[in-house]
């Protein structure tokens, strides 16, 4: 007999229990919703606004979570965990979101593929598809061997330089186009590997002559789900379209495979697809 309760979230009483339930309810195609690492790497990001968190909602079967409502950034995107057997909860969670989660307004809600009692929950509601798009996995039943070019390479296991590296993502993200030049703080990446679950000694970098980082591919390793959970990934403007991106994502295959790492994450650019990621995550946006 189920015995259904619900709390609010906190942060810090829930969050190692809501991270054990998200690896306990991780399917390949996201249809329990998202991978724990989602949800860690932005409640230690610079860039999320936690100043909602007490609004997300978690659902409990006596002491075991079956269900979380969070949000991501902005607040106002709202996403679900389900666990398998509960499904009944999907209407409540919807309805929950919809009166409790975007207070200013603005409400979308990020509901997977996969997740079919919450779609359907969501059209029930009233709430209509209002976009969405595909990331991409990449198998590792296949060898993923792009080359290194000539003049660079990689950092070793566990040597990459957080100080490097967050230059390396403020270029690689087109910061110092539309901000300005990096301005040295770094602070913010240290918080990032001090996450409980970060696992920072696999990331790499692609390294020039000079030993600047020119490439950054992040990782969490997840070996409860076989997961090799990729992200960031960047390449600084004047070294793009030289396959450094894609021999990063290779040497990070050769890392994680052997131990016992079965799927990388990756994203919706074609780039995935054109170095043979294949399966997809379908990612649909809806709201009134």
């Amino acid at each position: 007999m189920k015995n259904i309760t619900t709390k609010q979230f906190s942060i810090l009483s829930d969050h190692m229990a809501v991270y054990d339930f998200m690896l306990e309810n991780y399917r390949r195609d996201w249809g329990g919703g998202v991978p724990a690492p989602f949800w860690e790497y932005a409640l230690v990001s610079s860039w999320m606004d936690k100043s909602h968190l007490h609004r997300c909602r978690i659902w409990k079967d006596s002491e075991r979570i079956v269900g979380f409502c969070f949000h991501e950034n902005p607040v106002s995107d709202v996403y679900f965990s389900l666990r398998e057997g509960y499904e009944e909860l999907a209407p409540e969670m919807v309805e929950y979101a919809e009166k409790h989660m975007a207070p200013d307004g603005g409400l979308k809600l990020v509901i997977f593929g996969g997740q079919t009692a919450l779609l359907k929950a969501a059209e029930t509601a009233g709430f209509a598809r209002c976009g969405g798009y595909d990331d991409m996995i990449y198998d590792f039943n296949k060898p993923l061997n792009y080359p290194l070019p000539e003049g660079f390479k990689f950092t070793e296991i566990g040597g990459v330089d957080p100080a490097k590296a967050s230059e390396c993502c403020w270029k690689g993200f087109d910061h110092e186009a539309e901000e300005g030049p990096w301005d040295g703080e770094y602070e913010y990446a240290y918080e990032l590997i001090n996450a409980p679950h970060s696992t920072p000694e696999y990331a790499i970098a692609v390294m020039n002559e000079k030993g600047e980082y020119v490439c950054y591919a992040g990782m969490w390793w997840v070996p409860e789900n076989g997961l090799a959970y990729m992200e960031p990934l960047c390449t600084v403007p004047e070294y793009r379209h030289r396959g450094l991106a894609a021999a990063a994502l290779s040497e990070l295959y050769r890392r994680m495979k052997p131990l016992g790492a079965t799927h990388m994450t990756g994203g919706g650019n074609e780039f995935y697809a054109k170095i043979g990621y294949s399966e997809k995550v379908s990612w649909t946006f809806w709201g009134k």
